[in-house]
């Protein structure tokens, strides 16, 4: 049997709502707060950025990518007044648990044998210039199988998170760039990302201008066929480079990962935290299929 980039695509839809809970739970949000941080941003460039240490703004702007040098600002390095990167990893990993148990994600088989199968995944995928991954596997790996469940699905996400940025950069688009372009081929609402992702009119011009001057967009802000197609080859060569993180599952290990996966996903998605739209792009209509589709 073969594999396609689809496959890596359809298991990031699989695995990025087991990490991305922690973002939108309120067991996350409380959590943090409790470990002293200053509201909802401060917590998520705290805790995301926890595994690379005390950093300052630029480092995580630069590793992140796609937030606003200012907005960044904002919240580091002041966040480690507040508490340490320490701190901020045993709160958001404790918070996704809990938030994991609430959705009914429980120890058990099921459980336990996707997580092994993400942890193998993880262990061996490639590390050469993905820094935000290298950092979290880094990390010590925890003994209990949800939070294992849970670190591995971040590792796997921040791995093809760091590739996807590697493509942009590759590509020339910047990460203020980045987040219009997925706007535009209607991939999150345009108000969503301008709000969470802090744009104000001239800036968004200003990006929807560059990306005209390259053809992608036409005189009435909409894309051209050159940008859609651009747009594809974006996903697609992240798709490409993520595929190579599950070289160390043979077929059947794949095919299991599927099954024990896929039903955890759907219970949490069903739990309600993750809207429908978010800055991932998260896809939802083939979560029904618990197979591989290896060719």
């Amino acid at each position: 049997m073969s594999r396609t980039p689809t496959t890596a695509r359809r298991l990031f839809d699989r695995f990025e709502p087991v990490h991305a809970l922690t973002y939108f739970a309120p067991e996350s949000r409380d959590a943090l707060g409790q470990a002293g941080f200053r509201g909802f941003w401060m917590g998520y460039f705290g805790a995301r950025a926890a595994p690379l240490g005390s950093v300052g703004a630029d480092v995580v702007t630069a590793v992140f990518y796609n937030f606003s040098p200012s907005h960044v600002a904002r919240a580091l390095p002041a966040a480690w007044e507040f508490a340490s990167p320490a701190d901020a990893l045993r709160a958001r990993e404790a918070s996704a648990v809990a938030a994991l148990a609430r959705c009914g994600i429980t120890d058990g088989t099921q459980v336990r044998t996707a997580a092994d199968l993400l942890a193998k995944a993880a262990a061996t995928a490639p590390l050469d210039g993905r820094p935000l991954f290298a950092a979290n596997r880094a990390l010590p790996w925890p003994d209990h199988s949800v939070a294992r469940l849970w670190h591995a699905s971040t590792l796997l996400r921040e791995q093809r998170g760091d590739a996807h940025v590697a493509v942009l950069v590759a590509n020339g688009v910047g990460g203020r760039e980045c987040n219009v372009l997925h706007a535009l081929a209607d991939r999150v609402p345009r108000e969503f990302i301008m709000r969470s992702r802090e744009y104000d009119d001239q800036e968004w011009q200003s990006c929807v201008d560059r990306l005209a001057v390259r053809g992608f967009i036409d005189g009435h802000g909409a894309l051209t066929d050159s940008g859609r197609e651009f747009k594809g080859h974006l996903e697609d060569s992240t798709d490409r480079l993520s595929l190579s993180a599950f070289d160390a599952l043979d077929d059947g290990d794949l095919e299991l990962l599927f099954r024990t996966l896929t039903p955890v996903t759907r219970a949490v998605v069903a739990a309600g935290d993750i809207p429908a739209a978010t800055p991932m792009g998260l896809r939802r209509d083939d979560l029904d299929d618990d197979g591989a589709q290896l060719s």
